[in-house]
């Protein structure tokens, strides 16, 4: 959308009051920042009520104005409501104080100056009272409020509250969980402003994603790192890795309404979002760019992204670059995408933020992260030299979200997988989907937003997230760290329950092949079989070799030069499927089909047909009872049914004949393909069952409108319509398998090919008949094993075992990471929380200004910060030094941090939770 407005809306920057406030922005910082301290009150010394000996030490946040009052004032006089909030002056910044703690008495049924001869105390003295401007704790005596029990109560709401909460019920339809902890941030949100009011260069001077909420478990070299990590041995320098996310977001759509002119934003790439202007300038010149076809079959659903429509639309959703372990959003990691989820886009945003980090290890997680790697570097080299980072001696490794993982091929699963990884602990890389649920509320107000208006709100919601996250890190981690500890006790237990049952000399070999794939991704992975898998055209090959040995051995038993035993039987199969094709093709016609779709069916019918009568020709070569069939069933049909068509014409093939002589050879030989065929089938099916689940998430995820919902809905239908062929061809290889079994004395094979059934064709992670992962069964489709028929059945066996083996290795290998990566993350947290009070505390002083009540403002504001920081170190550590550790050997990180200087959350009545 251009900034160009029609002519009858003649735009002048004196007409808009935005461009007018923007150069008084620094202003305004600064007077909020300035009533942070005691302003002019600072200068008296004494009461407004003449009291000398109790100085001005208290404000009340509630009230209108600055003005200051004593605790008689406050407490005696009631000088404002005993509902409001309190703030006391402890000599360097204000810091709340309950009136309780100032010795107030709330005499409810008696006027607020007099005093209850006979008062009753709310049980234990304690009470909890809901205002509308915060949650209180009080000393009452007697209650008229609205109690939470009618049996000795302790908390009790105000009308005022209940009414409020009532007419927002109605109108935003807020739920009454969201409105209490809205009063509860409201009682301490410790807002925050990025320190830009204490910077000599002031607001003019902010760098690119400073004002952003940074992620104190992520790993900042400077800041919670210790000196020399980037020269830590490999062992060890795992723990320094940075993981990130990539998703995108189609909900957070943006209308093309109003003008970067209009509508300018604040942060100018300050925050979350990048910067605009470089941006688009660097889509625009790029635009015409073709991105690479994907060779993995969930990569089509995400494709999908472009059936969007984008007509009215300026943006089809955002991008986002997350902290993969903590879900915070990075600074500059946020950007518009204008059609669907492309590389020319994901590729800015991802370097954007990658170029505030420095890392010698770093974990990509993405769900197209198979095809989006393949060239980044490359990619890279073609962008702007401002975001190009360091690889010579970085390590890159590339992972597919593990719920997303599913829906890609065989390959995929193995080669992008967290779970197969060494040194990522437990790592999902699912993050981002767990934060699109918090922000996608605020889209239906975003969509109709200006451009500047609209990433100034994602960034102020992106911030608020963010600052949710690093006040409960104390609480996740303990969490996390307590789960761990209990599975990895669980899971080491179990891989040497598994141990006990194999040779020693089999465990030395496997250890060796799986300590040499993770060190080089190129040698054989363990984690796939050795056993080869049943493919028809491997069988093929196979039948043919052995033909061409027993000719050799003046075994002969080909009719014709062209056309063996086994090619006859590969050809009436191929054939079998050519006609179910058809059938199914000609079925899907509409009922007024095109001149050129009537076209297509005509040659193909007619190709069929020339295969049909080449094939039959040989066929009587080896099976001359064909041609006896073939008339009796002439001379019995109808003069209208004589002429068959070729999709109905009956190929008669050993497992057709039934009770009727045939060479035992061509049983053989059909028996093995047919073999093959079932495998292929449910191979197939499998893989088509990975895509259609993963496309229909996705559209009911992200595809809004009954254009881009058609449009995907057309994409299904059409993997729906493979998936059922590879139902037929399996019901069909299992109908010959089950004619030829008691012919070629084959016992046993239905216990791995069986009866496919309907509710059989299911996903993976889906359970019929109401069952959950919990009580359910996974179908027998996902347990078949394909492993080459030419390898011993102890092969086979011990092939699983090796597989199983190193599944069970690496989950308990995992935790044990897992709980060494918690450990170093909850010792960075600290490291920050102690790096960022002390520089909060330098910020203190940084800014000199003339006016000693401005001065106090910067003071005031910065130390609140510092102490705040130290008070979160505190309580963290406080949590952390009951978590229950493993003792490990090796010198694990160890959480322990500096004291504490401030004892700020005792203090202030602040709380981190």
């Amino acid at each position: 959308m251009g900034d160009d407005l029609p002519d009858k809306r003649k735009w002048h920057p004196a007409n808009n009051p935005l461009l007018a406030w923007l150069p008084e922005r620094q202003s305004f910082l600064d007077e909020t920042i300035f009533l942070e301290g005691r302003a002019q009150e600072a200068q008296r010394t004494h009461c407004r009520c003449g009291n000398h000996d109790n100085g001005p030490k208290y404000r009340c946040r509630d009230c209108f104005g600055m003005e200051m009052a004593c605790h008689y004032c406050i407490v005696k006089h009631h000088q404002c409501s005993p509902l409001h909030n309190i703030e006391e002056w402890n000599g360097s910044f204000f810091q709340r104080i309950k009136l309780k703690t100032l010795g107030l008495r709330i005499q409810l049924g008696h006027t607020p100056s007099d005093r209850c001869f006979n008062p009753r105390p709310s049980k234990a003295d304690d009470f909890v009272v809901i205002n509308i401007n915060s949650i209180h704790e009080v000393a009452l005596d007697f209650s008229r409020w609205y109690p939470a029990t009618t049996t000795d109560p302790q908390t009790a709401a105000t009308f005022n509250v209940l009414e409020h909460f009532h007419l927002l019920s109605y109108e935003s339809k807020i739920s009454a969980y969201k409105f209490f902890h809205g009063l509860a941030r409201r009682t301490d949100n410790t807002g925050l402003r990025g320190g830009r009011g204490h910077d000599p260069g002031g607001i003019a001077e902010t760098k690119a994603g400073e004002l952003a909420v940074l992620c104190l478990a992520c790993p900042h070299p400077g800041k919670n790192l210790p000196s020399g990590w980037e020269h830590s041995p490999p062992g060890m320098r795992w723990l320094y890795a940075l993981f990130i996310a990539i998703d995108a977001n189609f909900c957070l759509k943006w209308k093309a309404v109003s003008s970067d002119q209009m509508d300018p934003g604040l942060n100018a790439g300050w925050a979350y979002f990048v910067e605009e202007r470089t941006y688009k300038s660097y889509l625009s010149e790029r635009a015409g760019e073709r991105q690479e076809c994907s060779t993995c079959v969930s990569h089509n659903a995400v494709n999908m992204a472009d059936t969007k429509s984008s007509r009215g639309l300026a943006a089809t959703g955002i991008g986002t670059i997350n902290c993969a372990r903590h879900e915070f959003k990075l600074p500059n990691g946020v950007g518009d995408l204008q059609k669907g989820e492309r590389y020319l886009n994901m590729d800015y945003l991802v370097f954007s933020a990658l170029v505030g980090f420095t890392v010698t290890m770093l974990n990509i997680s993405y769900d197209i992260a198979c095809q989006w790697s393949k060239k980044l570097w490359n990619r890279m080299d073609h962008m702007p030299t401002h975001l190009h980072i360091p690889r010579n001696n970085m390590l890159v490794q590339y992972f597919v979200p593990k719920f997303h993982i599913a829906a890609h091929v065989a390959a995929c699963q193995v080669n992008f997988s967290w779970n197969l990884t060494k040194w990522v602990g437990r790592t999902d890389g699912e993050v981002p989907e767990w934060g699109w649920a918090n922000a996608n509320r605020i889209a239906s107000s975003t969509k109709e937003m200006g451009p500047g208006t609209r990433c100034d709100t994602l960034d102020d919601h992106f911030g608020d997230w963010n600052w949710k996250k690093t006040t409960t890190l104390g609480r996740t981690l303990k969490c996390k760290m307590e789960e761990a500890t209990k599975w990895e006790r669980e899971h080491c237990a179990a891989l040497c329950d598994l141990e006990a049952t194999v040779q020693p000399a089999l465990l030395e070999e496997w250890e060796l092949e799986v300590q040499t794939w993770e060190e080089d991704n190129t040698r054989p992975n363990p984690f796939e079989s050795k056993v080869a898998p049943i493919t028809q055209a491997a069988v093929r090959s196979q039948l043919a070799e052995s033909e061409a040995q027993d000719s050799q051995a003046g075994i002969n038993h080909s009719l014709n030069i062209d056309v063996s035993p086994s090619v006859l039987i590969s050809g009436g199969i191929e054939l079998e499927d050519m006609q179910q094709r058809l059938k199914r093709d000609i079925a899907n016609l509409s009922l007024h089909p095109t001149d050129k779709q009537r076209e297509a069916i005509i040659h193909r019918t007619s190709a069929l047909q020339r295969h049909i009568n080449s094939w039959t020709r040989y066929q009587q070569l080896y099976m001359p009872i064909i041609s006896t069939l073939r008339s009796s069933a002439d001379m019995s049909a109808s003069a209208p049914q004589a002429a068959l068509r070729p999709q109905d014409f009956p190929l008669y093939l050993p497992s057709a004949l039934n009770y009727l002589n045939c060479d035992q050879c061509l049983m053989e030989y059909e028996w093995e393909l047919r073999w093959a065929q079932a495998h292929d089938a449910l191979n197939e099916l499998r893989s088509h069952l990975r895509l259609c689940s993963h496309m229909y998430k996705f559209k009911d995820k992200h595809l809004r409108g009954q254009a881009a919902s058609t449009h995907a809905q057309n994409l299904i239908a059409s993997v729906e319509a493979k998936k059922d062929a590879a139902v037929d061809k399996y019901k069909c290889a299992h109908q010959a398998l089950e004619s030829l079994s008691s012919w070629v004395d084959k016992m046993g094979w239905e216990e791995r090919l069986r009866p496919l059934r309907h509710e059989d064709a299911q996903p993976m992670g889906d359970f019929a008949a109401g069952r959950s992962q919990g009580t359910g069964t996974i179908s027998w489709i996902w347990l078949v094993s394909d492993g080459d028929t030419s390898h011993s059945e102890n092969e086979r066996v011990q092939d699983c075992v090796r597989i199983e083996w190193c599944k069970a290795r690496a989950r308990a290998a995992q935790w044990f990471e897992e709980v060494e990566l918690l450990a170093e993350e909850m010792r960075r947290v600290l490291t920050f929380l102690e790096w960022q009070g002390n520089w909060w505390q330098e910020r203190a002083v940084l800014r000199p200004l003339e006016k000693i009540t401005q001065q106090e403002g910067l003071h005031a504001y910065a130390y609140c910060q510092a102490a705040l920081r130290f008070a979160m170190q505190n309580s963290f550590q406080a949590r952390w030094n009951f978590v229950p550790q493993l003792n490990h050997d090796d010198g694990g990180p160890s959480i322990d941090a500096p004291p504490v200087v401030v004892e700020f959350e005792e203090q202030s009545g602040y709380s981190m939770y």
